[in-house]
């Protein structure tokens, strides 16, 4: 595939997080697809993806996704992102605060035939679990909301 149709694809997955369309967001995966960064308890192939992003969306259901700068070559997409949401719902054991986040994130995904075949990334998480007032302790993991 060329690198506009996976710069296309990788564009219609972003469309189908922040629509949380995700029929149209399982279609943009190999079915082996490999996760080299997975979150927390994902499971792997198009489901974990799924799952993933349907929690999400769950926790923050006006999520978003919006690139902030591509690169791409024939097989791969380099994609810096900003992510938003409002916490209305649990996320990470941490109850509903109503407050906005906003932080950042990148990946580089690797396509064949159209399909995203492969993931690198990662995101600000731990940003994101300051912005909800949450205290992580390095030494036991241990989260609490202030």
């Amino acid at each position: 595939m060329s690198q506009q149709e996976n710069i296309a694809a990788l564009n219609r997955a972003a469309k189908a997080i922040n629509e949380g369309n995700f029929d149209v967001l399982r279609q943009g995966y190999t079915a082996n697809v490999k996760e080299h960064d997975p979150a927390p308890g994902q499971k792997p192939g198009p489901d974990g993806y799924v799952d993933f992003f349907r929690a999400v969306r769950a926790a923050f259901p006006d999520f978003k996704l919006s690139a902030e700068h591509m690169v791409a070559d024939a097989d791969q997409v380099a994609l810096a992102y900003t992510m938003t949401g409002t916490h209305k719902g649990v996320f990470q054991g941490i109850p509903p605060t109503g407050k906005e986040i906003q932080a950042r994130g990148v990946l580089i995904a690797r396509f064949e035939n159209g399909k995203m075949a492969e993931r690198w990334g990662s995101s600000d998480e731990l940003g994101i679990l300051k912005q909800l007032g949450a205290v992580v302790t390095p030494a036991s993991g241990v989260r609490k909301v202030a």
